[in-house]
């Protein structure tokens, strides 16, 4: 390699001179929170911004002499469009301007990198000449005949014929990616050279080098991995889709990646660092992080080996980025130019921190199945459909751009992360044609998970008889007796939470725990023509067919819809909410408690819905709130000893006479009765009013005014515009989105003072995370503050009977 092709190579490339096999000094990983990531996110963000000059382009190091900047600055603006900046930001419009002004781009890299920067900006139409122009010219540039078949090299110029590596066909690959998702027609030939590569020049230990012939690295092996999916994801599956009668052929085949990414995924196993690049040691260490985050993310897997790869590459990030500017370089990193590698840095961390929408549940990886199903496993024996299926959500309109899936091993959950492992992603998907089968320490893992506000989504493969009834004896074994399997009735929002499904044609049934669907099992094989989707549909496929696969992504997303209202949590987020609903305080002398107040309906409907708002109280304004439940009979005469008492369900409910006269008593006395519908319930609604009648005949609920103290940071949080969903809202499909305006809450007024505080609309699944389309009621966030501002205005009225537990 010449010192001028070196050169442009720094940028981007990975170095394949002299080899530093140190595979030591694995870093322990640090306990992360989304919060300290997205920190580190924006001080990196603020020194890129600061790097960019008045033409809107960046750089201007050691690289300028070698290259108009183009690159750099394509890196700089992909990683700021990632972190968070808007395209109409007005240092993204000039940056984008600057790359659209830009001029004989030539190179792989400065061409894959504008392109990817490009469609990230979305401005498709206005862009389209330019990525239609350098996507012809990638696909012009790849080695078409030969021993370097689907490979590419720096630029078709003499100089660099010789120099086709695996770093500038990654990125070619990646560019083109984009520039078809944009609706640039890329010939399926690219994507089935470029795999052919990859399979054919795998190293004998799974992983691949720089060039063809070369050792193994962190970074190509990464490469490689990202590759693959790619190509398989753009080919989909054969034209061999259908058995001669017509039906899907499911069950049978292996993608032609399948092996390959086995292997690769193994070498990452057992080679994974984040503190080197692996067999190539302190060089290119943050572009070697780049890829990871990629290989890591396109191919589901959280953990390499023991690994969780992206909490460990942030842990490792966040210690080594610079006190002083926020930028990451320097010898630790094997990068001299601050700009390059804070740009990959921020890579890392805002496309790895992207929501994971669903872990597919690997429950006998160690039991491969065999034969004629090319030794596919029972819970994978449709390798792609998971990925397809959050693929195809990420395309939709008003989803998040980047969404992820990741599978996860049931035998690691239960010996390490126990349910927080589950939790990362809002649904558990299980599929399989065998009976599955579990031990009882997965089992409790499994009912945990459903417990803290987790949903699974089985769907049965090729009509195995063994896995439906394995799923139905799930059910049993997960849920109370009384939360049976039934067919979803045609009123159900899942068939309109997305798009408009016939509950005649569309099977689904269904378990109902706490506030909502919290288990849904398809009979039809839905993931058999999940894995057959594809960005790019095979020329070969009819148009039956097409639709039949256009109808099961339907299916699937109405699903996700249902669950997440199309706002999935951060990655790290979801171990949050886990941490803060493990944390328990013992109930001491002088600890604030609140009484949740049993009766004759579902009492205990959001069973943690009360303990988290009083986990929120202590951690948001100093509180000292016991978090240990007190359930009570409004009848009971120990209520006196408690200053708020908190009501709520889903289902009609009567107090009796006795119970009348003590709760009457009790709020008369200057206690609050805190009330909320689950998910804005009409049948505990009008059950709750008549309540409120016999309390208090003469009086009667009215909406307490948005100019009241309780809304005010007198008392609390400033809830003068709050987030909330309503019932006409959802009533159409797709309408799951949340409106702005202010609090709904209604209050009976008792000498100056609310003694009832009411919420028609849903506070507690809310709470507790179980909201979904059809929950008409308040976004997690603003449910928290309302609560814990109800809680401490209670706290402020004058309670008679209030004292110290005893």
């Amino acid at each position: 390699m010449s010192r001028g092709v070196r050169s442009v190579a720094l940028v981007f490339a990975v170095c394949c001179g002299v080899v530093v096999p140190t595979l030591r000094g694995q870093e322990r990983p640090s306990e992360l929170t989304a919060e300290q990531v997205k920190t580190a996110i924006a001080r990196g963000t603020r020194y890129l911004v600061a790097k960019q000059n008045d033409a809107g382009s960046f750089g201007g190091g050691r690289h300028a002499r070698f290259n108009p900047r183009v690159g750099p600055s394509a890196l700089a603006t992909l990683a700021l469009l990632n972190s968070g900046l808007a395209p109409d930001d007005p240092v993204m419009a000039r940056s984008l301007a600057n790359l659209r002004g830009a001029k004989q781009i030539t190179h792989v890299y400065e061409s894959s990198l504008v392109l990817m920067a490009l469609v990230a900006a979305k401005d498709w139409e206005t862009d389209r000449p330019q990525i239609t122009k350098l996507a012809g010219q990638l696909v012009a540039q790849q080695i078409a005949k030969g021993a370097h078949a689907g490979m590419w090299t720096y630029a078709p110029d003499k100089r660099f014929i010789r120099h086709e590596d695996n770093s500038n066909t990654q990125f070619a690959i990646l560019g083109l990616r984009e520039a078809a998702l944009a609706g640039i027609d890329v010939p399926r030939e690219i994507w089935e050279k470029t795999l052919d590569h990859f399979v054919k020049t795998q190293n004998g230990d799974g992983g691949w080098g720089y060039h063809a012939e070369s050792i193994s690295t962190g970074s190509m092996t990464c490469a490689g991995i990202a590759s693959l999916v790619i190509c398989d994801e753009m080919l989909g599956p054969s034209s061999d889709e259908t058995d001669p009668d017509g039906t899907p052929r499911c069950c049978k085949r292996s993608s032609r990646a399948t092996a390959a990414l086995r292997k690769a995924r193994a070498w990452l196993d057992e080679n994974f660092r984040v503190n080197v690049n692996p067999y190539n040691g302190r060089t290119w260490v943050l572009y070697y992080l780049y890829g990871l985050e990629r290989a890591g993310r396109l191919s589901g897997q959280r953990f390499f080996g023991s690994h969780d790869w992206y909490r460990e590459g942030a842990a490792h990030l966040i210690d080594g980025q610079s006190p002083v500017d926020g930028s990451w370089s320097g010898q630790k990193y094997g990068e001299s130019d601050p700009l390059v590698g804070s740009s990959f840095a921020l890579l890392f961390l805002s496309k790895g921190l992207s929501p994971v929408l669903v872990n597919k549940l690997n429950y006998a990886s160690a039991r491969p199945r065999g034969g004629t199903r090319d030794e596919l496993p029972n819970w994978n024996l449709h390798p792609n459909d998971a990925r397809n299926l959050v693929e195809y959500v990420s395309e939709l309109p008003k989803w998040p751009r980047l969404l992820t899936y990741q599978e996860v091993d049931l035998d690691k959950a239960v010996q390490h992360g126990g349910v927080a492992d589950l939790l990362q992603a809002p649904i558990l998907y299980i599929s399989g044609l065998d009976e599955p089968k579990f031990t009882e320490p997965q089992l409790k893992l499994l009912r945990s998970f459903v417990e803290q506000g987790g949903f699974i989504f089985a769907v049965d493969n090729c009509n195995g008889a063994g896995f439906d009834a394995g799923i139905k004896n799930l059910v049993s074994q997960i849920y109370p007796p009384e939360a049976q399997l039934k067919r979803l009735p045609p009123e159900h929002a899942i068939y309109r939470s997305e798009f408009l499904l016939d509950p005649a044609t569309t099977e689904l049934w269904g378990v109902d725990f706490g506030c909502r669907t919290s288990f849904v099992y398809a009979p039809y094989d839905y993931s058999c023509l999940w894995d057959k989707w594809s960005l790019l549909p095979p020329p070969a496929r009819r148009p039956a067919f097409a639709t039949l696969v256009a109808q099961s992504m339907k299916v699937g997303t109405n699903v996700v819809a249902y669950v997440t209202g199309r706002e999935p949590l951060d990655k790290l987020d979801a171990r949050q909410a886990e941490a803060a609903q493990a944390t328990t305080n013992p109930i001491e002398r002088g600890l604030l408690q609140v009484a949740k107040l049993r009766h004759t309906g579902d009492w205990d409907a959001a069973p943690r819905a009360l303990h988290n708002v009083l986990v929120a109280l202590n951690e948001k304004s100093g509180a000292l709130a016991s978090t240990r439940q007190k359930n009570l009979l409004p009848g009971d005469p120990q209520l006196r000893r408690y200053p708020l008492a908190y009501l709520h369900g889903r289902e009609s409910f009567q107090l009796g006479k006795a119970e009348l006269e003590n709760l009457r008593k009790y709020l008369s006395n200057g206690a609050v009765l805190f009330g909320d519908s689950c998910c804005g319930s009409p049948r505990f609604d009008k059950s709750f009013r008549e309540l409120v009648g016999q309390l208090f005949p003469d009086k009667k609920l009215e909406r307490i005014p948005v100019t009241h103290e309780l809304y005010s940071t007198a008392i609390g949080f400033d809830l003068h515009k709050v987030k909330y969903r309503l019932a006409d809202r959802v009533a159409q499909p797709g309408d799951a989105s949340f409106q702005e305006g202010e609090p709904m809450l209604e209050g009976l007024s008792l000498n100056g003072r609310y003694c009832v505080i009411y919420s028609k609309y849903d506070l507690s699944c809310a709470l507790e995370r179980q909201s979904s389309v059809s929950c008409a009621g308040y976004e997690y966030h603003d449910a928290v503050r309302i609560a814990v501002n109800v809680i401490r205005y209670a706290l402020l009225q004058d309670f008679s009977y209030a004292g110290k537990i005893k």
